[in-house]
């Protein structure tokens, strides 16, 4: 994982199908991916290859206006490259941190609130 992670982030086909392989040979078991609509995890090739291997089982997320939505922003702060969690703890650990990290630097939050070009003004009660 360590070899992936720092040739820096990458998208190609190939490198998501590693990145399955990598982890299933890392955690010993089956593995569950969440992708979200980026078009090479969507490719044929990805797809045919989930479907001949039992031990992988995909969750898409459905598509969303991330320009509309300040997470989308905030998590390219939190997620940094490729990264494989050796249990749901690891996950969370991270998580917990970079958000922490996050919010010691309250300009990054106002940029990622402000990209979205949605008012900034507290909303008042009707």
């Amino acid at each position: 994982m360590e070899a992936l992670r720092s040739a820096g982030p990458t998208n190609s086909r190939q490198d998501c199908r590693d990145l399955l392989v990598r982890a299933r040979i890392q955690l010993g078991g089956p593995i569950a991916a969440v992708w979200d609509n980026l078009n090479t995890r969507l490719a044929a090739g990805l797809t045919r290859y989930g479907a001949r291997h039992d031990w992988r089982t995909t969750v898409r997320l459905p598509p969303s206006a991330p320009d509309l939505n300040p997470v989308e922003a905030v998590w390219p702060l939190v997620r940094r490259g490729n990264t494989a969690f050796g249990t749901p703890e690891d996950l969370a650990r991270t998580l917990r941190r970079e958000l922490r990290r996050s919010q010691l630097r309250p300009y990054l939050i106002d940029g990622c609130l402000t990209a979205t070009g949605l008012p900034l003004a507290p909303l008042t009660p009707s």
